[in-house]
């Protein structure tokens, strides 16, 4: 198995909060951590460089964080975590070095993965995690119970990124960058085919890892949303396998990013859910996990992912 290592960056957060100089402080907590803290930066919020990173670094050290000092008070995050990449890296049978950063972010994602020097790192916002939406850090308020989930799913991708027997085109990419994951250049470059599997067969190494959830938390859907996607099944694989060959930063935005409008969402004359790929990989990667098994589907290439799906979907109407 390989080394893994839990990196909890919560408590020199809330040292910055506390000190007379809170940017300043923050600051140089950005500098001791600099490698993965600004790949996480680039990657989720904008550049550190960006001339608007001292609004969203003012924003978030003057937001009411008493949310988060309750959830440390009542959740022991590190042995949660610490419990959950050891079950990661059995399920996984993880064969590379692989980082879990706790930490706080700056209203961005809640969760990521990252590849920096050619070494893994999956991270966890704890501020999404809560349980109360908080509109100044802006928390999702969603249950810490769900943050086994969610690392998971992040380690998972790691293990795609980075696993010397991952034959995916995201593996590809990532070596040819000098062992850095970029999300947009990335997402420029790989088919849509790969973004799709990648990102399903992260959510069944979820349900592997973490069994306990319903359907729609795997996905990270509300159940409405995840009823509607039921719904559409047919008229999505449908529709997507003339544009899986293709490659483009606003398919990974129209397939697998909130915040889209319903114009970037218009598929076919129907508008989509957004995030609507998550489903779709998800579905095209059953087929995979159940008869390779977690571990060795997610080194599979998506061609191969698929050829399994379309396997076992000439199996189901023969």
């Amino acid at each position: 198995m390989a080394p893994l290592m839990l990196v909890d960056l919560v408590p020199e957060f809330l040292a910055a909060l506390a000190a007379r100089d809170p940017v300043d402080a923050y600051r140089r907590y950005l500098d001791a951590h600099r490698p993965v803290l600004a790949a996480y930066w680039r990657n989720y919020v904008l550049d550190l460089d960006s001339p608007h990173a001292d609004d969203v670094i003012g924003r978030a050290l003057a937001a009411d964080h008493r949310d988060l000092v309750h959830l440390r008070e009542t959740v022991n995050l590190p042995r949660l975590a610490e419990e959950t990449l050891r079950a990661c890296e059995e399920v996984f049978e993880l064969d590379r070095p692989i980082d879990l950063y706790l930490m706080v972010g700056v209203g961005a994602a809640n969760a990521g993965e990252l590849v920096v020097n050619g070494r893994g790192a999956a991270f966890i916002c704890v501020e999404h995690f809560t349980g109360r939406p908080n509109p100044e850090t802006y928390g999702l308020g969603l249950d810490p119970g769900l943050i086994p989930l969610w690392i998971a799913h992040e380690v998972a991708h790691t293990v795609r990124y980075t696993s010397p027997a991952s034959e995916s085109e995201l593996a590809h990419i990532i070596a040819d960058t000098a062992g850095t994951y970029d999300y947009w250049e990335s997402g420029s470059r790989a088919t849509l085919r790969e973004l799709l599997v990648n990102e399903g067969l992260a959510v069944h190494a979820a349900r592997e890892v973490a069994p306990a959830f319903e359907a729609w938390d795997y996905l990270g859907y509300s159940r409405r949303q995840y009823r509607r996607l039921r719904e559409l099944d047919a008229f999505l694989r449908r529709t997507i396998a003339a544009e899986l060959d293709q490659t483009g930063l606003g398919l990974r935005l129209r397939y697998l990013s909130g915040g889209m409008s319903p114009a970037q969402r218009l598929v076919a004359g129907k508008v989509i859910p957004e995030r609507a790929g998550y489903y779709l990989g998800w579905r095209m990667s059953e087929a995979a996990v159940g008869e390779r098994g977690i571990a060795a589907a997610l080194r599979l290439s998506a061609p191969a992912v698929l050829e399994l799906d379309e396997r076992a979907s000439d199996m189901q109407t023969a």
